[in-house]
């Protein structure tokens, strides 16, 4: 049996690591050398590193960056932002990343995630998909960290990524990111379900029983941000709170 993962993701713009709410409201929460010092000590299932701005900004990957801080990552590294081909994602897995977090460029061309898949391998390629609700209470898919409506549902997005061959998801809510109030469980369900892939269930994570529900209905894997930079709960007390409640985790 796969063990379930709790993984942190670390937002990056410019010179540090911000955290908002709803992509949106960004404040600094602090170093990028001592985030991953931290939680190289606090042993952590993976780790999601996400430059926010760089599609906007319609520039590739900061490979030197990447370069220089992966050496000090004691865990499986996942990067994502302005990786736009193939070659992007070799030069990221020859610096130092185990697998790419790939958006807007997915969403726009699905064909670049069979590409990629089959260069090198399904498990390497992680499909991000931000979505909102609009007013008439449907959930489309954005893009360009949340400004570029693609009129797809995240359903639609994540049957097309997965039968494109990527090897997961990671769906991460805008409305709730940031918030700590909960994942929103009625899109995570429609998705896991429909999909045979893992799903890394991502946004609004507030305590570690939000983790439980998420868990609960099939994720893989849930990622977290605001918890672990704002309050006292860490990656570790998650993981043996899920362990309580009969999750299969590593411990």
């Amino acid at each position: 049996m796969l063990k379930k993962r709790v993984i942190p993701t670390l937002l990056y713009r410019d010179y540090g690591l911000i955290k908002g709410v709803a992509f949106d409201s960004w404040r600094h929460v602090g170093s990028l050398m001592q985030s991953i010092s931290v939680y190289n000590m606090r042993d952590v299932d993976e780790l999601i590193f996400l430059d926010i701005t760089a599609t906007n900004e319609g520039r590739s990957p900061d490979f030197n960056l990447v370069d220089d801080f992966a050496d000090c990552c004691f865990m499986p590294l996942t990067i994502g932002g302005g990786i736009s081909s193939v070659e992007d994602v070799g030069r990221l897995l020859e610096v130092g990343a185990d697998k790419i977090a790939i958006n807007s460029a997915a969403i726009n061309d699905p064909n670049l995630v069979t590409k990629i898949a089959n260069k090198y391998g399904a498990q390497v390629v992680v499909a991000s998909i931000d979505y909102k609700k609009e007013e008439d209470g449907t959930y489309q898919v954005y893009t360009n960290s949340g400004k570029v409506k693609t009129g797809k549902t995240p359903l639609e997005m994540s049957s097309i990524l997965a039968d494109s061959g990527a090897g997961e998801i990671m769906l991460t809510s805008i409305d709730l990111d940031g918030t700590m109030e909960r994942y929103n469980l009625d899109v995570s369900r429609e998705v896991i379900e429909a999909v045979n892939i893992p799903v890394i269930v991502s946004g609004g994570a507030g305590s570690y029983q939000h983790m439980v529900e998420a868990l609960e209905l099939g994720a893989s894997a849930v990622a977290a941000a605001s918890i672990f930079h704002f309050t006292a709960q860490t990656p570790k007390e998650a993981r043996s709170f899920l362990h309580e409640h009969g999750f299969h985790v590593r411990i």
